[in-house]
């Protein structure tokens, strides 16, 4: 696929137009086999998942509960990091060229990997691989909008979007902040705290996407953090644009021998694709 044609907006496009939620499965690149992602990323995709977040294994994982820190911790162990999260897209690239990819991690990794691979001609080797890759979008919980406006510059011209987290602490003033430099979608936090942590409460949800939508205009909104039943899945895609699962997916495939892996996960999104098409 060309680098200007943007398969997040695509995708979203096409959701759109058939009354559709997305529904978006996080999982931890090299969870919980080092080598399982990309076959995991196909079966996910055959279970019913629009957009794949890939989590990049990180030491310090601030904003994770301990299900996905966890996770980050085991891939680690394998040698996991964003070489090799790289090389894992491009596996899932030679036979889908059609699901979007958002990396999700944090800020030093990409630093290092930029600092190792620095070259005279390049801004971000990082930026250069990922698009190489097939990476989509990109999600760095640590960079603030307000000071990454260069970089959310050069993803865009390389055909990459940078998307922002919004919280239930959001200010107005954070909203316009995201608004003005976000791309693909954004995705609001709808539980204070780590991921995996409380229970959603969607009248909450509800109240708040409008004053979201107020300010992000022209993107489509995912919620996430909390879901972890089809009944749940089913009443955030009435009323956002995206469902993101993450923890739960996590927590079904760990200890899984590796052959049940995928089945597991794949079970457990068929069902939340069919609540998302029953709303």
């Amino acid at each position: 696929m060309s680098r200007n044609m943007n398969r997040i907006k695509t995708t979203f496009t096409a959701l759109k137009a058939q009354n559709r939620a997305a529904l978006i499965p996080y999982v931890t690149a090299g969870f919980p086999f080092a080598d399982i992602t990309p076959e995991l990323m196909h079966g996910m995709v055959a279970a019913g998942a629009d957009v794949i977040e890939l989590g990049v294994p990180f030491s310090d994982p601030s904003a994770d509960g301990p299900v996905i820190q966890k996770a980050g911790d085991k891939a680690l162990s394998y040698g996991i990091g964003l070489p090799q999260v790289l090389q894992m897209v491009r596996d899932f690239r030679l036979t889908n060229q059609l699901t979007p990819i958002v990396l999700m991690g944090y800020a030093n990794p990409i630093e290092r990997y930029d600092q190792r691979n620095a070259k005279p001609s390049v801004t971000s080797p990082f930026i250069r691989d990922a698009a190489e890759a097939g990476v989509d979008g990109l999600l760095v919980v640590d960079y603030p909008p307000e000071e990454c406006e260069a970089f959310a510059a050069e993803l865009k011209a390389n055909g990459m979007d940078l998307i922002f987290l919004l919280a239930p602490t959001s200010t107005n003033e954070r909203m316009a902040q995201v608004a003005r430099i976000a791309s693909g979608y954004v995705y609001y936090v709808s539980l204070k705290g780590v991921t995996g942590a409380g229970t959603l409460d969607t009248d909450a949800v509800a109240a708040m996407l409008p004053k979201i939508r107020q300010h992000v205009t022209d993107i489509p909104v995912g919620v996430g953090f909390g879901i972890r039943d089809a009944a749940t899945a089913q009443t955030i895609g009435k009323m956002a644009d995206a469902v993101v699962i993450g923890s739960k997916i996590i927590q079904l495939i760990d200890n899984q021998s590796r052959d049940k892996v995928v089945s597991v996960a794949s079970e457990f999104l068929s069902g939340i694709r069919t609540a998302l098409e029953s709303k």
